[in-house]
């Protein structure tokens, strides 16, 4: 019954879908569009407490291994034979190989959460970025990071050597891509940022993106077939835009115009992880807005980030959907942790809130738009959280002991007292060759 219902929301909002920066919606976006909507369909999990649960099974596998001591001098090893500090699941899935570069694409085999199906570029071919310009948003030069985001098909794109990029206009990129920093010192800053709209299946590994600003706008390629007059972007960092099974792991963020990263219009199976971010207002928004109902099938993880200094609120602030919270470190916010509206599921697991000295923002949930005789109902629960400095989390709906699943698949998370060993890694990695990560 559950399930039905989501999918007549879903249906209903398809109808108040805007057209997001398409200054016309001709049959190409038309197109991609509608394959959009049915690959959201494909993605729903009705089962969401178990994609979190295999979450919370990995989080204690991975922590219970590192307490015994000669699996923890394998984890921890010493400076002499090369660091190797992988402090949770994801990363110990592939950081402690010191051949990481070779075996590049195994790092697609470690996403967890809802975005775990995601492969990016694993499929395809090597391709080097050479060249940080960006100066040709129709046809973009071979060696350049626009150019090798619009290919088609799969592909694994890595970077010749460190270089700041600073993009004319937002990225478009493709579906079945993989960008994968690791190795070089990669930032984009001081332009726009990166666009996933309408696509599936992308990774975002390893860069640091930051200073971000709108794009002009103008006639931009968005993929090799394809190209099209663009409105003004927002400045986001991230634009995820009805798209599906996106992972973003290890990447620094800071500074942008708007969000750092936006999930909107039916986007789900994400899983953001392993991220660092600071100074900024609002930080992450999930949903579009309350009048779009299609973000109820919107699935996100949000697992082992750093939320850290500077930053003010939406962390992130979520509409509709399911957003699991899990083992982060909130060190710093000024207003709030995490807020929503519009009945979101949000299951906050095993993290640290911190509490800023202003004894007015000491609450880390925040509910817009709703009596407490409504929102008492949205199911907002929190689980062996670490509550610092007056933190605290007003809790409402059911508690999670009283769902439809037996003990098996309640399988706890770590608590908020390994938040600091869990995330100790947090953002963009410096990596070397021939070392582990």
């Amino acid at each position: 019954m559950e399930t039905l219902k989501f999918l007549f929301l879903f249906f209903a909002a398809l109808t108040v879908i805007v057209h997001a920066n398409i200054a016309e919606l001709d049959e190409y976006w038309k197109q991609r569009a509608d394959e959009a909507k049915e690959n959201t369909l494909q993605a729903y999990r009705p089962d969401p407490f178990n994609v979190t649960n295999q979450l919370n099974y990995q989080v204690n596998k991975a922590t219970d291994t590192m307490n015994h001591n000669g699996t923890r001098r394998n984890l921890l090893r010493k400076k002499a034979s090369g660091p190797c500090k992988a402090t949770n699941p994801i990363d110990r899935c592939w950081r402690c190989n010191p051949k990481w570069a070779t075996h590049r694409k195994r790092l697609a085999e470690c996403v967890l959460g809802f975005g775990h199906r995601t492969t990016g570029g694993k499929d395809g071919k090597i391709y080097i970025v050479t060249d940080p310009s960006d100066n040709d948003m129709v046809n973009p030069k071979p060696g350049t990071l626009r150019h090798a985001v619009i290919q088609k098909g799969p592909l694994w794109i890595v970077f010749a050597n460190s270089m700041i990029i600073r993009l004319n206009q937002e990225l478009m990129i493709t579906s079945d891509k993989t960008i994968d920093a690791r190795g070089a010192n990669v930032h984009i800053a001081g332009g726009a940022g990166l666009t996933l709209q309408f696509v599936k299946n992308v990774i975002i590994h390893g860069l640091h993106i930051h200073d971000i600003v709108a794009g002009s706008g103008g006639i931009i390629r968005d993929s090799v077939d394809h190209y099209g007059f663009r409105t003004r972007s927002d400045g986001d960092g991230i634009s995820i835009y009805g798209s599906t099974n996106i992972w973003i792991d290890h990447v620094s963020m800071s500074n942008c115009q708007d969000g750092l990263i936006d999930a909107i219009m039916g986007s789900s199976a994400i899983t953001i992880s392993n991220c660092h971010f600071t100074k900024h207002n609002e930080v992450m928004l999930f949903g579009a807005s309350d009048g779009h109902t299609g973000d109820s099938l919107m699935q996100i993880t949000v697992a082992f980030n750093h939320f850290g200094r500077g930053l003010v609120q939406r962390m992130p602030r979520c509409r509709w959907g399911f957003v699991h919270v899990v083992n982060n470190d909130y060190t710093h916010w000024l207003m709030y942790g995490i807020g929503g509206s519009r009945n979101p599921t949000i299951i906050s697991q095993g993290n640290r809130f911190i509490a800023p000295d202003n004894v007015s923002a000491k609450e880390v949930t925040k509910r817009d738009y709703a009596m407490e005789s409504e929102w008492k109902n949205w199911n907002w629960r929190s689980e062996r959280d670490l509550m610092m400095n007056g933190a605290f989390f007003v809790q409402s709906g059911n508690p999670m002991v009283n769902k439809q699943f037996s003990r098996l698949q309640l399988i706890k998370s770590k608590p908020g007292t390994f938040v600091t060993r869990l995330t100790r890694y947090a953002g963009a990695l410096d990596c070397h060759e021939g070392k582990p990560c």
